[in-house]
């Protein structure tokens, strides 16, 4: 059970897609007495996710110059960063968006330990509500 939503919750962090909110909520609604160990683990799957594609900006970046983001959510996303730096990051749990966020953030060399505190915060505030809106709804 917990490798399934560990998994779920990575890979809809990267920029493949997914939905590991679903899979929570249904987890926490069947066995609500593991509401703190779904919550972590899907909290560590989402953030290792984001730190993956963080890092692959990190390293794009040795490569590939920042102007090739041409799409409108990269370019959105960039922004952003601009604008407010690793605080917009507590954003990256926004579908579409925060993907591109994280990747640019690391593109963009934003310091890697603010960058995982303000991914950690976001997605850890996202999972609580979702997981206790569930166990809401359940009752």
């Amino acid at each position: 059970m917990a490798w399934e939503l560990l998994l779920a919750a990575f890979i809809s962090s990267t920029l493949l897609p997914g939905g590991s909110e679903l899979l929570l909520a249904w987890y926490v609604t069947e066995t609500p007495v593991n509401f703190y160990p779904l919550i972590t683990t899907a909290i560590v799957g989402n953030v290792a996710g984001s730190m993956l594609s963080y890092f692959m900006g990190w390293l794009i970046a040795l490569k590939y110059p920042l102007t090739l983001l041409d799409k409108p959510q990269h370019k959105r996303a960039k922004r952003w960063i601009d604008q407010y730096g690793a605080v917009t990051l507590l954003l990256a749990w926004l579908p579409l968006i925060g993907d591109p966020l994280c990747l640019i953030a690391g593109w963009l060399r934003l310091n890697p330990l603010n960058s995982f505190i303000f991914i950690l915060a976001g997605k850890s505030v996202r999972y609580f509500v979702i997981a206790w809106l569930a166990l809401e709804v359940a009752v």
